[in-house]
């Protein structure tokens, strides 16, 4: 959820939002987390993404200054995993190795 971060955890005055998202497995959640992690901010200041796998859940947090490239950055980052999402359903489970 959104909203301005208190002392405890980030800086005053920054926006801030986590998204996690269950998958049925933990490798699914690694395909997924390998699959949007290339993808770097296009603006080097302002915001920070940090992407991490935690048993099959992935996790999302962006801190921001402004809610305009907060927005920008999580509507984007939606877009790719909506993609991943439609193509692991697409092509199924990874093949047993």
């Amino acid at each position: 959820m959104a909203g301005v971060c208190t002392e405890n955890n980030q800086a005053p005055n920054k926006l801030a939002f986590n998204l996690e998202v269950p998958f049925p497995s933990e490798c699914l959640a690694s395909i997924a987390l390998n699959s949007l992690a290339p993808d770097r901010e296009p603006r080097r200041g302002g915001i920070t993404k940090e992407l991490l796998v935690t048993g099959s859940v992935l996790t999302a947090r962006w801190t921001a200054d402004e809610a305009r490239v907060l927005r920008v950055s999580v509507g984007s980052f939606l877009d790719h995993l909506s993609l991943v999402l439609e193509t692991m359903e697409a092509f199924g489970p990874p093949a047993e190795q």
